[in-house]
């Protein structure tokens, strides 16, 4: 059981054990970064070693193959682990922009495997030590779509809606345990594949940024989670929506020129 702290000092990430989803890239290696360098120990994981080892490497972390869509490969991760205070839940992807009228069944599977499913197989394996740890942290790594629905976008939309409920659940569920939900739901966030993995089109995911000054970038996002996860441990961010200032709306975004 970790010792009291001060409700007037931010919650520590010495000593404390953060695990990763999604660490090779984007938002989640942008956060293994940020928290390893607030002091907190980060075992990063992901199913691409060789983006995964030189990045945990770089940070003193630890890399370890994760699928989250794999029973098998979430049981090897989760036994490896000694102990686990917080889990940030990045895992996750758009991977079409079609209306519903031509919805790829294969695509809409795909992304509540990885985003939902994905999500609670890792959320349900670790819960057992987040409650150990005495003062566990759940961060969900939302979005925006997971607010508020836009055409041909159905498939992530609905997935991440599912993210949003569940973690408005859980918080429901362990209201009398010392372990916090938090949600954080970016808006535009320019990564290195993210529109890509969507689009499948190197110039329909460079459109998609297109004339926008300064979106967000993956260590914007990083930083909120930091943030909320080095909060006196009695604080609960619940919610955190961040958009670019150029972004008021999902569709209302200011593209210069």
């Amino acid at each position: 059981m970790p010792a009291e702290h001060s409700s007037a000092h931010p919650f520590p990430g010495d000593g404390r054990v953060a695990v990763v989803t999604g660490a090779s890239s984007g938002i989640g290696a942008a956060t293994a970064r940020r928290l390893a360098a607030d002091g907190f120990t980060v075992v990063l994981g992901a199913r691409r070693m060789d983006r995964l080892t030189p990045l945990a490497q770089e940070i003193g972390g630890t890399a370890v193959a994760l699928d989250v869509t794999d029973d098998a490969s979430v049981a090897s991760f989760v036994a490896g682990l000694d102990r686990v205070d917080v889990l940030v839940n990045n895992a996750g992807g758009a991977f079409d922009a079609a209306p519903v009228a031509e919805a790829d069944l294969d695509s809409w599977s795909r992304s509540f495997e990885v985003n939902v499913l994905g999500t609670v197989r890792v959320t349900k394996a670790l819960l057992p030590a987040l409650r150990a740890s005495g003062a566990g942290d759940v961060v969900f790594v939302g979005s925006t779509a997971g607010l508020v629905s836009y055409e041909g976008g159905a498939s992530y939309t609905a997935a991440k809606h599912g993210v949003h409920t569940l973690a408005e659940t859980m918080r429901l569920e362990l209201v009398a345990e010392p372990v916090r939900i938090v949600e954080i739901a970016p808006g535009m966030v320019k990564t290195e594949e993210f529109a890509l993995n969507r689009t499948g089109d190197p110039a329909m995911a460079a459109a998609v940024y297109q004339g926008v000054r300064e979106p967000l970038v993956a260590d914007d996002v990083a930083d909120c989670i930091a943030w909320a996860v080095t909060r006196p441990h009695h604080v609960n961010i619940d919610l955190m929506v961040i958009r670019p200032r150029a972004q008021a709306a999902q569709h209302k975004v200011h593209r210069e020129g």
